[in-house]
């Protein structure tokens, strides 16, 4: 497959991907990373095996996009996923939803 990382042109292949892969210990993980294998690699240092180029010279995006085009699994920053809500019972989300506070407090001022 052809792809282009850093403005220049890489006929890639999954076989190309695994075999320049062998061997290599992963980084660890911090950002957007692959599973290459059974290994999980920081999608940076995937790009400067495959490539021979500089991790600055080239985006994750740029990576992920050809990492997935082949068939690898990417997976997203962890640390940059949103926190989950915390759980409101279905008063406390109406009650929010109309610009009042919680039902504790909506008790609190029926007098």
């Amino acid at each position: 497959m052809r792809c282009v990382i850093a403005r220049y042109p890489f006929d890639l292949t999954k076989d190309g991907v695994l075999e320049s892969m062998k061997g290599v210990k992963p980084e660890l993980v911090v950002g957007e990373s692959v599973t290459i294998g059974r290994r999980r690699y920081p999608v940076k240092q995937v790009g400067q095996i495959i490539t021979r180029q500089d991790r600055r010279d080239f985006t994750s995006g740029e990576v992920v996009r050809a990492m997935a085009r082949l068939g690898f699994t990417c997976h997203e920053d962890v640390a940059a996923a949103p926190a989950p809500e915390p759980s409101l019972s279905p008063l406390q989300a109406a009650s929010a939803m109309l610009g009042g506070g919680t039902a504790a407090e909506a008790g609190s001022q029926a007098v």
